[in-house]
């Protein structure tokens, strides 16, 4: 085994047997395929089976079958030794086993390797490890936390302040920000005040951010609402641009089980476009919860009615919410009426018309579309006859498309158990690229 192959691989899922398909093997009962393959170099089969045998606290021999991936140097053959060693309380061994490749200094070795140290007592070391590399996010979360555990805030504070305050305009033509790196220095910086007790200080830095939103959650609203500070949130949640403020004083008050104070949250009006339709979105899926799908659709319909009403997305939704409440007929009328032939519309014709009993018609349908032979076209169809248990015929289908329907082919050849015949498809190894694909500096001329 080699280490770049083993990473490229991995990164890429590309020449592997992907997670998933592992999951499933050992959920069907294939475990001596996983054993089999564990040994020949399929990286998420041992991590997958190490695990299995860790759980039996069969620990010499989860350690001997990860033994030949650690030896090729790869540092994610290490964590995954170094994780199961930590979960038998064999601390010291771990981190005698993590630490060349902490110090070799991959960035993610690194964050790994300081979490490692901070959750058994030595923060310190964790923070010296990370403090020279402050300027990455990544590293940097991981300083804040062991900074917490070592006594160190302070110290975290200051690194972080100087470094907003090193902090420049960008004002090239592509970006016009104030640009801090870290990029998240504001917001570790107040998780740091937060946690100190200084929460006025926290809010009032969380309210000089240009990026509010991180993966559809908001550190301001989710402080405000840790701290009851429900007048403020509420404040917050008319002005914030995206919604996810508004979002989380709705899911406070569904929690404590005010539904009408939710509900109100997202009626009220505002002139952002992005806060009304993630506002619209979200009360819908509240009101389903409590059982008012009848409301739901009508919020869903005005949406629909609405400029975007068109947008690919929001008819998905429609259809998915009509399909979710045995209305399937309704979803297709809305299609008929919006008349649009295009694949990304029409296949959302398909599993409603499988809803009204007319899946050979859907099928028929999706193969004299103009897009009805290709590869995407082909799942579609496919998923269609796997979910009426032809799934023969789904391979058959899914094999005039290939390699671009290669992982769910191998998925359903397993279902029939032809597992043979799906590890030998999804370990066509693809190259390795010969040059990075990118490896220009950055610029503002075209193409960008």
């Amino acid at each position: 085994m080699d280490a770049a192959d083993l990473d490229h691989r991995v990164r890429t899922l590309t020449g592997c047997i992907p997670p998933h398909l592992v999951s499933r093997l050992i959920e069907l009962g294939h475990t001596d395929e996983v054993e089999f393959q564990a040994r020949h170099g399929e990286w998420f089969c041992a991590r997958e089976r190490a695990r299995l045998l860790a759980g039996q606290d069969r620990q010499a021999e989860a350690l001997e079958l990860l033994a030949p991936y650690t030896a090729t140097g790869w540092w994610q053959a290490a964590r995954t030794t170094a994780e199961l060693l930590e979960g038998w309380g064999r601390i010291d061994e771990a981190i005698t086993l993590f630490r060349p490749h902490a110090e070799a200094g991959d960035r993610l070795a690194q964050e790994f390797f300081g979490r490692l140290l901070t959750r058994h007592g030595r923060g310190g070391e964790a923070f010296d490890l990370l403090k020279p590399h402050i300027e990455d996010w990544f590293r940097a979360e991981a300083l804040v936390d062991a900074a917490g555990s070592a006594g160190r805030d302070e110290e975290a504070a200051a690194l972080l302040s100087a470094r907003i305050e090193a902090g420049h305009r960008c004002e090239t033509p592509s970006c016009r920000r104030y640009e801090v790196e870290p990029s998240n220095a504001v917001d570790l910086l107040a998780e740091i005040r937060e946690r100190q007790g200084r929460v006025d200080d926290a809010i009032a830095l969380l309210r000089t951010r240009e990026v509010t939103s991180v993966n559809g959650r908001d550190q301001l609203a989710d402080l405000l609402a840790r701290h009851d500070r429900i007048e403020e949130l509420r404040a917050y949640a008319a002005a914030e641009f995206h919604g996810h403020a508004a979002q989380r004083l709705a899911d406070l008050l569904e929690e404590r089980g005010d539904v009408e104070g939710a509900i109100a949250v997202y009626r009220q009006p505002g002139d952002e476009t992005l806060r009304e339709l993630h506002g619209a979105v979200q009360l819908a899926r509240l009101l389903v919860r409590h059982g008012r799908a009848d409301e739901a659709t009508e919020v869903l319909r005005a949406l629909a009615d609405s400029p975007y009403g068109s947008d690919d997305w929001i008819v998905d939704l429609l259809c998915t919410h009509y399909a979710g409440q045995g209305r399937p007929e309704d979803g297709l009328a809305h299609l008929d009426a919006l008349g649009k032939e295009e694949w990304t519309f029409f296949r959302m014709r398909l599993p409603l018309m499988a809803a009204c009993g007319l899946r050979d018609e859907a099928i028929e349908l999706a193969w004299a579309h103009p897009e009805g032979d290709t590869w995407y076209a082909a799942w579609c169809v496919a998923e269609l006859l796997a979910d009426a248990g032809r799934t023969e015929e789904a391979v058959v289908v899914l094999e005039r498309h290939q390699p671009a329907n290669s992982t769910l082919l191998a998925g359903h050849l397993i279902d029939l158990g032809r597992v043979k015949d799906a590890v030998a498809l999804l370990q066509r190894h693809e190259p390795k690229p010969a040059i990075p694909l990118w490896s220009d500096p950055p610029t503002d001329e075209p193409p960008f």
